[in-house]
């Protein structure tokens, strides 16, 4: 039994030997088939023109991995209006020794006539010679480059001669199997690329923003802001690099195709930011102004809806021409002078330290305090309520105010302006928002006098927008909302990500001080600084600047930034403007102040969406129907008429004159020669050639509506020995 195991076992043994043998036989042949196919063998068919042709390309190639960028996502407006969207372009080359050369001869004409008919540069046998050329010097890439093709134009070139593929069929060398088809290369190649186009031209191209040349990345605005979203992914392919330097792409499959990026969908309104467009350049033209801009926000939502900004490229002459190249609104801070003074009347009032009436005595044009001269314009006031000091914006006088109670309490002011949360970013999604700059007691350069500078908008830096967002707070009964520039974003027209309006919760101010500063600002326009603009149409309320530039450390006359901040209508506020124009020129110093310059730009801007806007209108009630009267008597042929007009229902079936009867008949009327004829219920115009005709004449009394009512002469009587007739009117 023993021996009988030992010998199964042998055998076992011996069997897995000879496998383990034969196994590494077949792989040691197949390494050296491998090595000899690479380094020893070559091709047997030299006769074959197809294979010495690809041999010959094989020679020097070098396939190498490529990054095929992905399509741009959509920028839209809020009504949907394409604003910015990416065009799919393409630069043309041929590769004129893919094919052989019976099919090249055959086709060459062709392509050439065909090259010739779209871009129109050469005649059909000058590019059929180009491709001739190429390939007797067997270049492999032949450019086209006269212009760029559109996709539609591709899709057509890519059924041309060369530039489509060509199926051949082959015989197949195993009996009883079909015919195997032979599918070449193309020789023709087409380089994609995107071009970023705004159809509607310039229009908020400042917000919008632009790529870079070189790597496609968003550089501003908008493009900037949400790169990684609108720039989809990328793929890597493989690419021939031909000898030239030339990349030509040789697999386009599915796998190593891009993903395109994701859409935004704006709150700006492409007829809001017309009209704000539009009006800013009719006075920075007719100031020659350095820049500008404008901002329309809705009040409670926070949604912007337009941006305009503008700069002044002048000409040797003093004029110039307005582009747009910097977002002075979000990223461009200043002295916002006047308009600051809100703020500092808000703080007072918070401490109760003034109410409207309260009574302050400038007594004259200036005042010196530590040194700095404090001036108003005009000859000053003698004495100002509260009220008409923020309405007439009085330096003095609200230096006056804020002496007797911030001076001594610079950290409590300093506060205030905190919780009216103009000392921080407004945090829209936009990038490049520059940092508001407001001093307080710790900084460096804080002195005695800092709290009267910055109480009328000096010693400190913001920006239009979070100006702007601090006066929407107001308008909005003292509930701040975040800025708002996108909405959504959606890919392939799926939601992605939704932006909801932010409020904060706790308001900037009481509700006793919101109403006050309401008031304020609407007396600004009512009877102050920006008097120019009021209009009882709809209303308007806000504040005047004017912020003296400073150059070389000291104040300069005749530079300012000028700009008014405000919103509309005055009692129910829908939309907050501002409108700032630096450095207006050409005009009187008296001509240069906020309330000349910038506020009819905010009138401007404010009719307009006024007049388009028809949700700032009321409906007009429904009264109650009317029915049209039914006509009593008149000439057939027009009864007829009226009554198939009005639907009125019963028509005359007798002709010539006619009247009602009392169950809503019509019957003749009448007409006898030498007699009065009937005319109650006649229209004047009807009875008075019917009399007339007649020989009476006609006289006519009351202040009715032209049907007649009574008549003097009796219907029948005889006309003969009357001579006029007395009509009475309804």
């Amino acid at each position: 039994m023993v021996s009988k195991s030992n010998n199964i076992k042998q055998d076992f043994i011996n069997r897995a030997s000879h496998l383990f043998v034969g196994l590494v036989v077949v792989g040691v042949a197949i390494v050296v088939k491998l090595v000899y196919v690479q380094f020893f063998d070559t091709y047997k068919g030299k006769n074959d023109e197809q294979a010495l042709r690809w041999i010959d390309r094989m020679e020097g190639v070098k396939i190498k991995p490529d990054t095929l960028r992905a399509m741009r996502g959509n920028i839209y407006a809020v009504d949907g209006s394409l604003m910015a969207t990416s065009v799919p372009k393409y630069e043309v080359g041929l590769d004129p020794t893919i094919a052989d050369s019976a099919d090249f001869a055959a086709q060459v004409d062709s392509l050439g006539l065909l090259l010739s008919r779209v871009f129109r540069d050469r005649t059909p046998g000058e590019y059929a010679d180009m491709a001739r050329d190429a390939r007797a010097h067997k270049r492999q890439f032949l450019p086209l480059y006269t212009r760029h093709v559109s996709y539609a134009e591709r899709q057509q070139m890519r059924q041309w001669p060369f530039f489509r593929r060509p199926v051949k069929q082959k015989p197949s060398l195993t009996p009883g199997k079909k015919v195997a088809k032979v599918i070449s290369p193309r020789g023709g190649v087409f380089r994609p690329y995107y071009e970023r186009e705004h159809p509607f031209g310039t229009m908020a191209e400042r917000t919008l923003g632009d790529l870079d040349p070189k790597t496609g990345r968003g550089l501003r605005g908008l493009e900037a802001s949400f790169q990684s979203q609108l720039a989809g992914k990328n793929a890597v392919g493989l690419v021939e690099v031909l000898s030239n330097g030339v990349k030509k792409p040789i697999h386009d499959g599915p796998d190593m195709r891009p993903e395109p990026g994701m859409d935004l969908h704006t709150t700006i309104d492409v007829n809001y930011q017309d009209m704000a467009e539009v009006s800013l350049r009719q006075y920075m033209e007719k100031f020659q102004a350095d820049n500008g801009t404008v901002i329309v926000m809705e009040v409670q939502t926070g949604e912007i809806r337009a941006i305009a900004n503008l700069t002044r490229f002048g000409q040797p002459d003093g004029s110039g021409q307005f582009f747009e190249r910097l977002n002075y609104a979000v990223g461009v801070r200043t002295d916002p002078g006047s308009t600051f003074k809100l703020a500092s009347m808000m703080a007072l009032l918070e401490e109760k330290a003034v109410y409207p009436g309260k009574m302050v005595y400038p007594r004259g044009k200036a005042i010196i305090y530590r040194g700095i001269r404090i001036e108003d314009t005009g000859n000053g006031y003698d004495k100002l309520t509260a009220q008409q000091v923020f309405e007439k914006s009085s330096n003095v006088g609200t230096h006056l105010l804020m002496k007797d109670y911030f001076y001594a309490r610079p950290d409590l002011f300093c506060q205030y302006l905190r919780r009216f949360r103009l000392t921080e970013p407004t945090g829209i999604h936009m990038k490049g928002e520059a940092p508001p700059f407001i001093r307080n007691p710790d900084m460096k350069g804080w002195s005695k006098t800092s709290v009267s500078f910055m109480s009328r908008g000096y010693e400190m830096l913001l920006t239009p927008l979070q100006m702007l967002t601090f006066y929407n707070a107001v308008a909005n009964d003292g509930r701040w909302v975040r800025p708002m520039i996108v909405k959504q974003i959606r890919l392939a027209g799926e939601l992605v990500e939704q932006f909801e309006p932010y409020v904060d919760p706790q308001p900037i101010a009481s509700k006793e001080t919101i109403r006050i500063a309401k008031k304020m600002l609407k007396g600004v326009v009512e009877h102050g600084t920006a008097h120019s603009i009021h209009t009882t149409n709809y209303g308007i309320a806000g504040k005047t600047g004017t912020a003296q530039k400073n150059v070389g450390g000291a104040f300069r006359k005749g530079l300012y930034y000028s700009s008014f901040i405000g919103y509309f209508p005055a009692n129910k506020p829908r939309y907050t403007i501002l409108a700032a124009i630096n450095n207006p020129r050409y005009s009187s110093i008296d001509s240069l102040y906020g309330g000349k310059v910038a506020a009819p730009v905010f009138r401007a801007v404010a009719d307009r969406i006024h007049a388009y806007d028809v949700q700032m209108h009321s409906a007009l009630r429904q009264g109650k129907p009317q029915t049209a009267p039914k006509p009593k008597a008149g000439y057939a042929e027009d009864m007829h008429l009226i009554s198939q007009e009005l639907g009125l229902g019963q028509e005359p079936s007798v002709e010539g004159w006619v009247r009602t009867t009392e169950n809503g008949t019509w019957k003749a009327l009448p007409t006898r020669e030498g007699r009065v004829p009937d005319v109650r219920g006649l229209p004047l115009r009807d009875a008075l050639p019917l009399l007339e005709n007649r020989g009476l004449r006609v006289a006519v009394r009351g202040q009715g509506r032209g049907r007649v009512a009574g008549q003097s002469l009796e219907p029948g009587a005889a006309t003969k020995g009357n001579r006029s007739i007395v009509l009475t009117l309804e």
